[in-house]
């Protein structure tokens, strides 16, 4: 059932493929610990209590209260799709409360750092280093997951408009515009990507290919971000570090708060309203490192 659950999921949910392994991954560790296989697992014979059991398995085991909590939302998916077929008469995780957990401020690369990656890429004369400047710029220049740039076709990106056109979480589509020199690099790597694999001109060609003209992998994005970020900065780097340099970079120029929630394709205004406290706290250090009243400033007056 839990197969069937996940092809439910793919089609009907049109959750990605990325998710769809993590849910498949994250209810297979709960039927271990029932000592069931999937296969075989009864969703009437399990209870809330093996579910807090579980919870407190993994806590025990270090695993973050976020990761808990995304493991728990697996199983409350899953338990919805039971009732919903009429196979589960209850859902023995409705009364069960997630963990609570810190809301960390994002990360994000600083304009230096940035400035500095740009200036490594007027160096890059060869397919892999186009192609792999090319992913950094387009993840700073237009906010997109991992998985976004992964399902880049060449029909999606429009030249002429300067604008991509991006398919977020459930598919859900939406227009962010990219600047003159991000359309250069752009047109630089079709000629050469093309030249190299000999493809034609097709609105359904996979955009970003590795060097034996396959698509790019997840593993493969991490991995180049990774290494040309750690070139620049010793900070955590990651596809989603460079999102979160997006909407960071938008808000510190002066963009409303709601322009920067459509362009990442957010579902509501609440997450897009974490990157104002991250401004925040940038203009907060700033004013006690800089202020003689500050509390913290050296020039403080004494009580």
């Amino acid at each position: 059932m839990i197969d069937k659950f996940l092809e439910y999921i793919r089609i009907e949910r049109r959750y990605s493929d990325y998710t769809m392994k993590a849910y498949e991954q994250d209810l297979s560790a709960f039927c271990s610990f029932l000592h069931v296989t999937p296969e075989s697992f009864d969703a009437s014979s399990a209870t809330q209590d093996d579910v807090r059991l579980r919870m407190v398995e993994m806590l025990d085991n270090r695993l973050t209260p976020r990761t808990v909590k995304r493991k728990l939302s697996a199983l409350r998916s899953y338990y919805k799709y039971l009732l919903r077929i009429g196979l589960a008469e209850k859902d023995i995780t409705r009364a069960v409360i997630a963990p609570k957990m810190d809301k960390p401020l994002p990360v994000f690369f600083k304009d230096s750092d940035m400035k500095k990656v740009e200036e490594t890429m007027r160096y890059a004369d060869d397919f892999e280093s186009i192609r792999d400047n090319l992913v950094i710029e387009m993840l700073y220049q237009t906010g997109m997951r991992r998985a976004e740039i992964l399902r880049l076709r060449d029909g999606d990106l429009d030249l002429h408009q300067c604008q991509v056109r991006i398919f977020g979480k459930r598919r859900k589509e939406r227009i962010v515009p990219f600047g003159e020199n991000l359309k250069l690099m752009i047109s630089d790597y079709i000629s050469l990507r093309n030249e190299k694999f000999g493809l034609l001109l097709n609105a359904d060609q996979p955009f970003f290919l590795n060097n034996k003209g396959l698509p790019l992998s997840h593993e493969n994005i991490y991995t180049l971000v990774t290494r040309r970020m750690g070139e620049v900065a010793k900070q955590k780097r990651s596809p989603h570090v460079l999102r979160h340099t997006f909407a960071t970079t938008m808000l510190n120029n002066g963009a409303d708060i709601n322009t920067i929630k459509t362009l990442m394709g957010h579902a509501s205004l609440s997450a897009t309203q974490v990157y104002t406290h991250t401004t925040f706290q940038q203009l907060n250090e700033a004013y006690k490192k800089a202020h003689p009243r500050a509390i913290n400033g050296k020039n403080s007056l004494k009580k």
